[in-house]
């Protein structure tokens, strides 16, 4: 059985600079790789795969010694493959008829993670087993950083990941070979119906409460926005309002996604056999305001309806 654990990555200043280092190292090899490929596609119809990329990184090493290689050559391997996969998602949703959206390329704050495919190429996973509350992750170019591992890690750590999330650092491990543990049968049959008002109401009568947590901060969230607005674009103070809203969005994500994981904990140990709608909520929370020709109709209504169906996280799991 293969699992993910995440931990929160407690990194000094100074790994904290070296980590948004890394991470603009990496999202400009991934416009250089996507650029290499719509130019060879475009002047010489010619397609570029990641076998022909696969290389690259270390002449653009060699090229620049203080600069890229400072980094691990595998997490570089690895940011191509996330390109070559970003290529074979698109080629699959035009096979399939759906919005094709082509892979653009990453702007500052839209690359945000970077991958080691192996424990021990470029990084390595040191849990200490004689001391369970320290941990370290050792990263090529940035040391020892400190981690808050909050519960055991089980399996075999294969890949790492450490991905920023407003001015915190997460490390994501996918571990293999995790011992499967089956909950005792209790030869329950339920299905579950999806709501706002209740987020999930199973046959049998039992209804799960919607803890509206965005619009339990909503007010403290209006008011960073309304701060952010009154200030100035490229200034530092506009950072740090920018910075106190997405810390907000972020908290409200973590309660919506810890509320999914325990409800659905519930429901799994309460049921053997669970049957459910197969929602498609990108498309019912799909923007209704049209177009300049077209106006949408009920735009304001609308717009309320599909907050309250993000809100109740229907999509969280």
């Amino acid at each position: 059985m293969r699992r993910s654990f995440k931990f929160l990555l407690r990194a000094t200043a100074r790994q904290a600079v070296a980590l948004a280092a890394c991470l603009e190292d990496h999202r400009q090899m991934y416009n250089a790789a996507l650029e290499h490929r719509r130019t060879a596609y475009a002047k010489a119809g010619v397609t570029v795969r990641y076998g022909d990329q696969s290389a690259d990184p270390k002449h653009i090493r060699a090229a620049d010694p203080d600069g890229q290689a400072r980094w691990s050559f595998s997490s570089q391997q690895a940011t191509l493959r996330r390109l070559d996969k970003a290529y074979a998602a698109f080629f699959k949703r035009v096979r399939e008829g759906r919005t094709s959206g082509f892979p653009r390329f990453k702007g500052r704050g839209w690359f945000d993670t970077v991958e080691w495919p192996k424990d021990g190429d470029g990084c390595r996973w040191d849990s200490q087993p004689e001391h369970p509350t320290l941990t370290f992750l050792r990263l090529q170019g940035i040391g020892h950083a400190r981690v808050h591992r909050h519960r055991s890690v089980l399996g075999t750590v294969k890949t790492i990941s450490v991905k920023r999330e407003g001015t915190r650092w997460f490390v994501a491990l996918s571990c293999d070979d995790v011992p499967a543990r089956a909950s005792p049968a209790t030869g329950a049959v339920a299905g579950i119906d999806m709501g706002v008002a209740a987020p999930a109401t199973t046959s049998d009568g039992g209804h799960i409460d919607n803890q509206r947590y965005l619009a339990a901060c909503a007010d403290r969230l209006a008011d960073a926005q309304r701060d952010l607005a009154r200030k100035k674009r490229g200034g530092n103070r506009r950072r740090k309002a920018a910075a106190r809203v997405a810390a907000l969005h972020a908290k409200v994500g973590r309660r919506r996604l810890d509320g999914a994981h325990k409800t659905a904990s519930v429901l799994v140990r309460a049921y053997d056999v669970i049957v459910h709608e197969d929602l498609r909520v990108a498309n019912m929370t799909r923007s209704t305001s049209g177009t300049i020709e077209r106006p949408g109709r009920n735009v304001a209504q609308r717009a309320g309806i599909n907050r309250s169906i993000l809100d109740a996280g229907w999509g969280c799991s």
